[in-house]
């Protein structure tokens, strides 16, 4: 299947040519960076929202008590320590002297108990953390403690969690906000300050470094973990739609990153041999086709299942990269490629021939009468979009009855959440992808809950993947828990929480004198000027 609306790399090149002068202003030594991010920021609240923009809009903002390596060992950030006493039942978290809020307010163990608590609301592993929990509360302002039912021995774990939702810590006024409700402040004690007087959703968003933020004293940056030192006095995120804008901006040095251009746009770059075009993150991201379980057509899980002999991985993710297979996978399922748990359990479904007229047949004996169904879409966001148009002809070719609807990231974002029926307002299905370390593990893999309307949107109801989920943060070992992954795996590709489309190296695009960047995603401490 061909790569469908995207421009060629030479008419590119020649747009890109024609254009005028991109109206940012030249960074000025390492004063200014300009960034192009993958969506415009819509939401300011990360614990509201899994949007990857809000996540990184986050760890300019918020801290947390534990940071994260990328080998995925959990190392002290804004604590400097802590005591598991009373047979793990009782962990108590001491804070770094001197952490200060942006507002100039001490950060406070009650700060740390309130923000605990309101991310245990949403997020995957934090739920399962409250089901261990008696009390989160503060001993006095430098100590925090859990109190457990039984020990929970993946507690530092959680609390340096880098997926989506991370346990942030924020102000206990902004902390007290219900976790169903978003947040519209955007204070912590982060090594950037968000500028909400030049905050304009849409056109810019702007960080400003925090002159009293102290890094923690030792250790080797490494994804969230170890000192995180700010050298820009401000970092711009510039939303720019068109790509071919950004790259001629990034060419001419009046932006120097751009997050996520497509495959056509890098061909071009490569040849400027002023920019890099590098992994965002080691690591592959995977792709995914999400459900709406609650409403007709698939509530059905027939008809969920009549979806997968037309499913093509290859066509999904060379639709986001290209056709080069050396920068996308086939044959994934529910855990990130070269990660422990990852495995080939129940894939068969999508290997062998792909069948549009089997797939059809299916969707016959599953009773379909041409009910209608509604795709929502994304048409500012890379791999989104670009498994969204996919996705929609597939679902045309199939015969259903099919509203596709294409907006912004940011709208997509908000109508996700509603539960209404097609005819109401709601929707049917969408296209995502998610961050490597999103899907290492059960533990914060937000679309392999079945917990119902407590899950993340799609809210399915899978009563054996929760209990096989309570399993693994209970198995001895690596090899127990990979065990109970197959099992989950086999569980999922029957059920269909999701389907798994492929999974893809985000590229990104980089001025070379720009060094030190944190690999992962976009993060910008020790990001210098060389």
């Amino acid at each position: 299947m061909q790569r469908r609306d995207l421009m060629k790399s030479a008419a590119i090149g020649a747009a890109a040519a024609a254009l005028p002068r991109f109206a940012i202003a030249q960074p000025a030594g390492n004063r200014v960076v300009k960034f192009v991010p993958q969506a415009n920021l819509t939401s300011l609240d990360p614990i509201w929202t899994t949007a990857n923009i809000t996540r990184n809009h986050g760890y300019m903002v918020f801290d947390t008590l534990y940071g994260m390596t990328a080998d995925f060992q959990a190392t002290p950030q804004m604590a400097e320590g802590h005591v598991i006493e009373d047979d793990g039942k009782s962990v108590t978290i001491t804070l770094r002297p001197n952490l200060r809020f942006h507002d100039g307010e001490p950060v406070r163990a009650a700060d740390c108990a309130a923000s605990v608590k309101r991310w245990m609301k949403r997020s995957p592993i934090g739920q399962k953390l409250e089901t261990f929990t008696d009390a989160v509360e503060a001993v006095d302002d430098r100590r925090l403690r859990f109190r457990l039912k039984r020990a929970f021995p993946m507690l530092i774990q959680a609390l340096a969690q880098v997926s989506n939702s991370p346990p942030f810590i924020m102000p206990e006024r902004l902390a007290n906000t219900d976790a169903f409700t978003q947040i519209r402040e955007a204070i912590g004690s982060g090594p950037f300050r968000f500028k909400a007087d030049e905050f304009n959703s849409g056109s810019r968003v702007v960080y400003e470094k925090n002159a009293n933020y102290v890094p923690v004293a030792s250790g080797t940056p490494s994804l969230t973990a170890g000192p995180k030192t700010p050298h820009f006095d401000r970092v711009e995120w510039e939303i720019i739609v068109d790509a071919a804008t950004a790259a001629a901006a990034l060419q001419t040095g009046e932006i120097d990153w751009y997050e996520q251009p497509n495959p056509e746009i890098q061909t071009m770059l490569r040849r400027n041999r002023q920019l890099v075009i590098e992994e965002i993150d080691p690591l592959p991201l995977t792709g995914i086709l999400r459900f709406n379980h609650l409403h007709p057509p698939f509530n059905d899980k027939k008809l969920r299942q009549a979806l997968l002999p037309a499913i093509s991985q290859a066509d999904f993710m060379s639709a986001v990269v290209g056709p080069d297979p050396s920068v996308y996978g086939v044959d994934v399922g529910l855990f990130t490629p070269g990660t422990p748990l990852a495995n080939d359990a129940g894939l068969a479904p999508l290997r062998g021939p792909r069948s549009l007229d089997r797939a059809k047949a299916l969707m016959r004996e599953a009773g379909y009468t041409n009910q209608p169904m509604r795709l929502i879409a994304p048409t500012d966001i890379l791999a989104p979009s670009a498994m969204s148009q996919v996705g929609a002809d597939l679902v045309q070719r199939l015969g259903f009855n099919t509203d596709a609807v294409f907006a912004d990231w940011g709208t997509v974002v908000q109508r996700r959440t509603s539960r209404e029926p097609v005819e109401r307002g709601g929707w049917s299905m969408l296209f995502t992808s998610f961050s490597s370390f999103d899907f290492v593990d059960p533990a914060a893999h937000f679309p392999l809950r079945g917990n119902g309307t407590q899950a993340w949107p799609g809210w399915p109801t899978i009563p054996r993947l929760e209990e096989l989920r309570d399993a693994w943060f209970l198995a001895p070992d690596l090899a127990a828990q990979q065990v109970i992954a197959r099992e989950m795996q086999t569980i999922a590709m029957d059920e269909l929480p999701y389907i798994p489309v492929g999974a893809y190296k985000s590229l990104t695009a980089i001025r070379r004198d720009l060094t030190g960047r944190v690999k992962g995603m976009a993060l910008f401490w020790n990001l210098r000027r060389a």
